[in-house]
């Protein structure tokens, strides 16, 4: 499960690793900033693509070699960027990352029940999911961190190097995963026909297209709109980070309660912290304040869609983590090409409006739609605390949760 995890965790860090780096890439490779933000963009894309080909194509191999084969992917990915001579090579690069990652994404989490007890199987796919949600909110302190001290090449050298140690641990601790069904292209649509799924698929969709509008440009919203130096961009997105790991921690506690009221209460947040952000730029307080209380939420979002998703899909089902997985790919892509264009045509200012707009009429949908089978969903969700409902650690086949 440690082996699986890190690589889930080395993927998604180095998917989000340019954020970050956007301002030194841009200017060392001689593009301007929009167009460096099509590195999220082309990595989202591919990624999209390559969670049901992945997960069509692998269905009949051992799950082991395929998990292997998407980190040696990984590895690859990040050393070519590391030495990328030109922005289009550094594309190529990121292409590759997007296949390892709509691949593992899909796959490691269907696989996690197959490594433990049938008891332990949602604690293990949680503990997997986790790295996930860690990767995305320390990716972007720490490319920061490292554009500071060092060239924006070093922090794909650090992904590279955390990739090797993941084939490592996965080549000595992971045992043969049999293929035990093949995938159809014909049953990706099968989540489809689950009215909540539905429902989670759309409210991911405006999760990720806000967040990423915003998120893409919060490295150059920092130095262009608020005036501070590499240093001092460092600890804002170090206090994004652990703000964002805090609210994951606090969603635990909150998702059991109520799913629908987190999400609908966390984007109503997330909006407002983003359109506020660029009225208090020359506010350092009011700037720390807001990253603070975005990162919070941000950190509960992702964990709650996982939530509410594994409790409108077959336990374990490859295909509706594939469909998933690609909701989520496009979203981050179509946000970044959105924050680019808004960015490109209106500044930066104008795109954090915007990011706030979507995640305000995420939430309007989401409440509108979800509260339709509200009651039927929190009756079916597993606790993410399962330790304290035995219960929910009864498997949900053959139907779903």
């Amino acid at each position: 499960m440690l082996s699986v995890a890190l690589g889930s965790f080395v993927l998604v860090l180095s998917e989000f690793l340019p954020i970050g780096l956007l301002p030194s890439i841009a200017s060392d490779l001689n593009v301007n900033i929009g167009t460096a933000g099509l590195m999220v963009v082309a990595t989202g894309l591919v990624g999209a693509v390559a969670a049901p080909v992945v997960t069509v194509a692998t269905s009949s191999v051992d799950r082991r070699v395929v998990l292997l084969a998407l980190t040696v992917l990984l590895v690859v990915a990040d050393a070519l960027a590391a030495v990328a001579p030109s922005f289009g090579v550094l594309l190529v690069a990121r292409m590759l990352l997007g296949v390892g990652i709509g691949g593992f994404w899909a796959i490691g989490a269907g696989i996690a029940g197959r490594l433990v007890k049938p008891s332990s199987a949602i604690r293990a796919t949680s503990f997997i999911t986790a790295g996930v949600s860690v990767a995305t909110v320390v990716s972007l302190p720490l490319g920061a961190f490292v554009s500071s001290l060092a060239s924006w090449r070093l922090a794909f050298v650090i992904g590279g190097v955390l990739g090797l140690i993941a084939l490592g641990l996965q080549l000595a601790l992971l045992p043969s995963i049999p293929s035990v069904h093949r995938v159809r292209f014909a049953t990706l649509g099968g989540l489809l026909r689950i009215p909540r799924a539905r429902v989670g698929l759309i409210a991911t969709a405006f999760i990720f297209v806000a967040q990423f509008a915003a998120y893409t440009y919060i490295a150059p919203y920092l130095t262009e709109l608020v005036g501070v130096g590499a240093d001092t961009i460092t600890v804002a997105l170090l206090a994004f980070g652990i703000a964002g790991i805090a609210g994951n921690f606090l969603a635990g506690i909150t998702l059991s309660r109520s799913v629908i009221g987190t999400l609908g209460a966390s984007k109503l947040v997330l909006a407002a912290a983003l359109v506020l952000l660029p009225f208090l730029a020359q506010s350092m307080v009011g700037v720390f304040v807001l990253l603070i209380i975005w990162g919070l939420v941000w950190g509960a979002l992702p964990l709650g869609t996982q939530t509410w998703m594994a409790a409108a899909s077959p336990n374990g089902s490859e295909s509706g983590l594939a469909l998933f997985v690609t909701t989520i790919q496009l979203s981050i892509a179509a946000g970044s090409i959105a924050g680019g264009i808004a960015v490109t045509s209106f500044g930066l200012a104008a795109d954090f409006w915007f990011s706030g707009a979507i995640a305000v009429v995420g939430a309007a949908v989401l409440l509108g739609l979800g509260f339709r089978r509200s009651n039927a969903l929190e009756a079916a969700v597993p606790s993410p605390v399962p330790a304290r409902t035995p219960a929910a650690d009864v498997p949900c086949e053959p139907a779903p949760c």
